[in-house]
């Protein structure tokens, strides 16, 4: 299975507090690949974003377009979103003991 990772951010202002995240996470749980997920909440900002853990590009890609895209045209925010290529990092981050390679 290969690792992909998602680094997502909600340019919007609305605190951390105020958002319904447990429903949210049951929606997210519904995406096929996605293995874990990291809420984000910017220091000042009240951009919320998150990082994600996929078994596949496409997975992810499928999460953007189905879950993320749809979100922020709800809240007429903007959306950043990077996927990362977990495999040709692999060696590196085991030597640092990170938690998403054990």
């Amino acid at each position: 299975m290969k690792k992909t990772f998602l680094y997502a951010e909600f340019q919007v202002s609305i605190p951390f507090d105020q958002i319904d995240w447990q429903t949210i996470n049951v929606e997210m749980k519904k995406y096929v690949g996605l293995k874990s997920k990291t809420w984000l909440s910017g220091i000042n900002t009240h951009t919320v974003g998150g990082f994600y853990e996929f078994d596949s590009v496409e997975n992810a890609q499928n999460y953007i377009d189905g879950l993320l895209v749809p979100f922020i045209k709800q809240v007429n925010g903007n959306l950043s979103t990077k996927i990362f290529d977990g495999e040709i990092t692999q060696e590196a981050n085991i030597g640092m003991l990170s938690p998403f390679y054990k």
